[in-house]
């Protein structure tokens, strides 16, 4: 599809975000021409339990990585759309660019892009500073306008989202593009993002936002530790309420009643919940164990 192609479309049941969204359209369409194989939409957009203050995650597969001057236009249209008149959404998308052949299935191999070799102390932008694994895609993060390498969503987790649930803005069924994902890999995978996630010591969690969010994430893999596929954090969190030990749930339903751009998520993070909230991935660290 080419930009001439394109018609205004309700991608959402949001307007400024459809305005986000076809410009971003339009704008990958024309930057990347015959480079350009199909948009989409995957987390909460695509599993279900979106709000007005969820981040919008996106796809754009290309034939080839990007070209400098492919790069160049692309940076230029990220810090375009943040002029657009679409005040949070503008700021809330969240992406990577991909190409085909890479996303067709998780590998180590290739590690690095062509003549963009990384050193073994490479901190990835997108992932707390984590080490070189697998291949980096030009990667826009929530509210950034600059598109950086990052491995963010170079996973199991994203292939299994966009595969069986992705929002195709243009282009061919997502299905026709990355190869399935087997429980084992997902669970694999989660299990692995918990060490991640203990390494960096559960940091931010200065704020309320951020302690319910690790209640959150933690709940979610749960729930793939169980069922070898991913879901929303909303239903995750309601599974965990029902299927967790009991003295979990206060923690649990207090973190899944937060609303992100409440006033009350950006208070400091209460101590006692901080320290549940450590408690509740111990105990969380032992029951994936022991669901693997």
């Amino acid at each position: 599809m080419t930009h001439s192609d394109a018609r205004p479309r309700a991608f959402t049941a949001y307007p400024e975000l459809n305005l986000v969204l076809e410009r971003l359209l339009a704008g990958a369409q024309t930057a990347l021409a015959d480079n350009f194989v199909g948009a989409y939409l995957q987390g909460s957009f695509a599993v279900g339990d979106y709000t007005p203050y969820s981040d919008c995650d996106f796809i754009v597969v290309t034939q080839e990585d990007l070209t400098p001057g492919q790069l160049a236009r692309l940076q230029a249209l990220h810090k375009e759309i943040h002029r657009l008149p679409a005040p949070y959404w503008r700021n809330g998308l969240e992406g990577s660019y991909a190409p085909a052949a890479i996303l067709r299935a998780w590998s180590t191999q290739p590690r690095d892009p062509p003549s963009e070799p990384r050193a073994d102390d490479w901190g990835d932008p997108g992932m707390s500073g984590a080490p070189p694994l697998a291949y980096p895609f030009w990667y826009l993060d929530h509210g950034s306008d600059t598109l950086v390498r990052s491995e963010h969503d170079n996973s199991q987790v994203v292939r299994w989202c966009l595969r069986e649930k992705g929002v195709v803005l243009a282009g061919p069924d997502p299905a026709t593009l990355v190869d399935p994902v087997s429980p084992a890999a997902l669970k694999a995978e989660v299990r692995k993002t918990m060490d991640l996630c203990v390494s960096v010591g559960l940091e931010p969690m200065h704020l309320v936002a951020w302690q319910a969010f690790w209640v959150g994430l933690f709940c979610r893999i749960l729930h793939t530790m169980e069922t070898g596929t991913v879901t929303s954090k909303k239903a995750a969190m309601t599974w965990a309420e029902a299927v967790l030990d009991p003295r979990w749930s206060g923690l649990i339903a207090r973190a899944r009643a937060l609303r992100k751009g409440h006033e009350s998520a950006a208070e400091p993070a209460d101590p006692d919940e901080v320290e549940a909230t450590r408690a509740f991935v111990d105990y969380a660290m032992a029951y994936a164990d022991r669901a693997a």
